[in-house]
């Protein structure tokens, strides 16, 4: 049996979440910056700075609040088309000794691309010694479905996700490149492990398995746009969006399949159900689905003590509901609340920044940098 209430979709294994949160902590949403060209996503350098892509392909820096109006020269040649760009960045854990800052972007043409992983050494003003050390095979077409999210796990190595490829009519190898994601000889569809320096370790699920590819962690992923990892826990988090609804809020686990397109709850954009199955025995069910799709992107675990009450709970972007979506789930990861706290603008990233605010990217041509903080009336609902 499938429920639906409130754009909330709960299968007959998932229980349906509460629709009755807690007293939600007083915020208002403040415009730190705008001027920002489709920006994706944004990382704290230790002097509090910001870093922050623009999906057309540039780097940019907010210092004390401010836009520096000189983009960071040394990034690679990067193919800017569709939902392909320049997308996630994020700094090495120890960045303070090495100043290694990793990003992720679509390189190739309209007939030949992939996402690719590389990484350089940042001195305050510019990149150096640029390196790719990890691209997604095989080479696709057209301008969808890259993923590019990533976490960073406790013991040092990232995980990253690759979108499957993009929607009907595209094909690879003679069938729907969304197929992709049920096979292991394929990155796409997937989260993958690598180490620091873009190789697969050796204690990875598949590293053993004939054709498959050593890096894959998960996999039956659609397109992840929200990856997080609670450093309390352990627990990986995901987001992804569905074709026509049917996104999905993930607990992910290492060598598990998630479904996608075998199992879901999407429907085709020109109509009709993807797949009958909304579960199968051998594949994980999404912890929340959402149907209409709010397509989230950016996801965030808080453990700051700026919103006490929120430590703990995730934190993700809706690029259609154009809002932040608040989840707080009980030890086994099962959804318990879900909060709707309006931005009205397209959001395409959240962080936790390091002063223990919640950051958010609003992706549109003059994006904005927007800070959740306190204040004395709410502007939020519950759902």
């Amino acid at each position: 049996m499938t429920l639906v209430i409130a754009g909330i979709v709960s299968s007959s294994l998932n229980p349906l979440p509460q629709l009755i949160s807690a007293k939600p902590e007083p915020t208002i949403p403040k415009t730190i910056v705008r001027g920002l060209e489709h920006p994706w996503s944004m990382a704290w350098l230790p002097d509090g700075s910001i870093l922050i892509t623009e999906r057309p392909g540039r780097l940019r820096t907010v210092k004390n609040g401010v836009l520096l109006p000189q983009a960071i020269a040394g990034l690679p040649n990067i193919y800017a088309q569709g939902q392909g760009g320049l997308m996630d960045i994020s700094l090495h854990p120890q960045f303070q000794q090495n100043r290694l800052v990793y990003l992720t972007y679509s390189h190739g043409d309209a007939s030949a691309n992939r996402t690719r992983l590389g990484r350089a050494k940042f001195d305050g003003k510019s990149l150096t010694n640029f390196q790719v050390i990890f691209e997604a095979a095989p080479v696709k077409a057209g301008t969808q479905h890259f993923g590019s999210r990533i976490a960073w796990l406790q013991d040092g190595t990232l995980l990253l996700a690759i979108g499957d490829g993009g929607n009907p009519p595209l094909k690879l190898g003679g069938s729907l490149i969304r197929e992709q994601a049920q096979k292991l000889n394929s990155h796409l569809g997937k989260v993958l492990r690598l180490n620091d320096d873009g190789s697969a370790p050796k204690n990875n699920p598949f590293i053993k398995k004939p054709q498959a590819k050593p890096e894959i962690w998960s996999y039956g992923h659609r397109n992840i746009q929200g990856l997080a990892v609670d450093q309390n826990t352990g627990k990986v988090w995901a987001t992804e969006h569905g074709s026509k609804g049917g996104d999905e809020l993930n607990l992910l686990n290492v060598g598990k399949n998630y479904g996608w397109p075998q199992v879901s709850f999407s429907q085709e954009y020109f109509g009709g159900d993807i797949t009958s199955l909304r579960s199968k025995v051998g594949m994980v069910d999404p912890k929340l689905v959402w149907t209409p799709a709010i397509a989230p992107s950016g996801l965030a675990v808080y453990n700051s003590t700026r919103f006490p009450q929120w430590q703990g709970n995730l934190f993700l972007g809706g690029l259609v509901s154009q809002d932040l979506r608040r989840i707080t789930t009980d030890r086994d990861g099962l959804v318990k609340t879900q909060e709707q706290i309006n931005i009205g603008q397209r959001v395409r990233d959240v962080r936790q920044g390091a002063d223990g605010f919640i950051y958010v990217l609003t992706d549109q041509v003059n994006g904005e940098l927007i800070r959740l903080q306190p204040a004395k009336t709410v502007n939020s609902r519950v759902l």
